[in-house]
């Protein structure tokens, strides 16, 4: 699969041919971010931090734009992580996994122990060997360091076995290639991939989609910037190439509610997954009529698509959607479910006290909550949730106190993805 990046500089989104020469900038990295995670996870490097352009407190001119990503959606990270510390307070504010570089070596001759063991040794207590890549970028063969600016002795086969013993995954950039747009160093890739036996990421040089059809079957993920950023390759070609049409020319399609509740299944095949990319409409292939069919064309019921991503086989597609009405034909809310309506979740409830608020009807008592008056019910709510003693009271009382505090919650602009991130990042700490 795809992984797309983003790099930071003094702020800012770049693209750098061979890791030092600036070929593009932008300032939208949030849309940026938005549009990747459609597809797949993101990587994004503070290459200041790599280059050690830090200030005095550890921080960066990228700091403040990096933490506010981590938490918009499936992201990476890496650049300059040279601490344990560091690597558990980034999980900490969000990312999935941490990319180390030359913390990852602590010594330049080639020999054995080039490895830091002592610091890998460390991070794989503190967050865990699923969360570690190690970044084994090379030039000529040979491992480069402090974002590619020191060269070293240190055979990139030799690296990568000793490697990936601390790592889930290992990323390989081919630094003369990258930016190039000239194609990948495919030989020494398949060197690499036969030489280690875990999840192994590559880029540089990538620019056509059949390129990265050809690293998808030689078991390759592709780490993707330049081509995306010239429009040389769409990341929804990219996502298509990569599944496994061979095995069959229909791929199972699981519709799923972004609160997690299963939806429907269907069957797609490219033309269909081409059509879901254009319209952002759930789009399959009717095996029945035997044609394109656009969930809701006709109902109006339709799926908004909000990610896809493939399963470890590439041969089914998990579609997070948002559910535009009843899914089933019956008029069902899934396909599983006789209830004509959604489950009740938080976020559907999130979801009505804002319509409430859009879309105000005579009488509606949720239309009237301004903020002193749902800060005192939500102190009042407590206070009775606090005083309840039978089982149904209890039940009663909290149904009230979620109520009014998603009133409080959506008044201060606050959505329960937030709010679960928070707790989930003080799990990982």
């Amino acid at each position: 699969m795809v992984i797309s990046s983003i790099d930071l500089k003094d702020g800012k989104v770049v693209q750098l041919k061979n890791g030092k020469e600036k070929i593009l900038e932008r300032t939208d990295a949030q849309n940026l971010l938005r549009e990747f995670d459609r597809y797949g996870e993101t990587a994004v490097i503070d290459i200041d931090a790599a280059l050690g352009s830090t200030n005095s407190d550890g921080t960066t001119a990228n700091t403040e734009l990096l933490t506010a990503l981590l938490r918009g959606g499936s992201v990476r990270t890496g650049g300059g992580v040279r601490s344990v510390r560091r690597a558990k307070e980034l999980v900490s504010l969000g990312a999935e996994k941490i990319i180390v570089g030359s913390a990852a070596f602590s010594a330049q001759n080639g020999a054995e122990g080039f490895l830091n063991t002592a610091f890998l040794d460390e991070l794989v207590r503190a967050i865990g060997r699923q969360r570690v890549i190690i970044s084994v970028d090379a030039k000529n063969g040979m491992i480069a360091l402090k974002g590619w600016t020191e060269e070293t002795q240190i055979p990139l086969i030799a690296a990568a076995q000793a490697a990936e013993q601390y790592a889930n995954e290992l990323l390989f950039t081919s630094i003369e290639k990258e930016g190039c747009m000239q194609g990948a160093d495919t030989e020494r890739i398949k060197s690499l991939r036969e030489s280690v036996s875990c999840r192994l990421t590559v880029a540089g040089g990538v620019s056509t989609v059949d390129e990265i059809a050809e690293l998808e079957k030689i078991g390759c993920d592709v780490q993707l910037g330049m081509a995306l950023y010239t429009g040389a390759v769409k990341l929804s070609d990219a996502f298509a190439a990569c599944l496994n049409w061979q095995k069959s020319p229909l791929i199972p399609v699981i519709a799923q509610s972004v609160s997690g509740e299963v939806l429907m299944l269907g069957f797609a095949n490219q033309q269909a997954l081409a059509k879901t990319a254009e319209s952002g409409r759930l789009t399959f292939w009717s095996r029945t009529r035997n044609e394109l069919w656009t969930k809701g064309e006709h109902s109006g019921n339709y799926l908004e698509v909000v990610r896809l991503r493939a399963d470890c086989d590439r041969d089914t597609i998990l579609a997070t959607v948002i559910p535009h009405g009843p899914v089933c034909h019956t008029g069902s809310w899934t396909c599983f479910s006789a209830e004509a309506d959604a489950a009740s979740t938080l976020e559907r409830l999130y979801g009505i006290i804002a319509e409430r608020f859009q879309n105000p009807r005579p009488g509606s008592y949720t239309a009237t909550l301004d903020d002193e008056l749902v800060r005192e019910k939500v102190e009042e709510e407590a206070e009775e949730l606090t005083s309840a003693q039978e089982h149904g009271e209890v039940v009663w009382e909290c149904a009230d106190l979620l109520y009014f505090i998603n009133v409080l919650m959506y008044r201060k602009g606050v959505i329960w993805k937030e709010v679960f991130d928070e707790l989930d990042r003080r799990h990982k700490k």
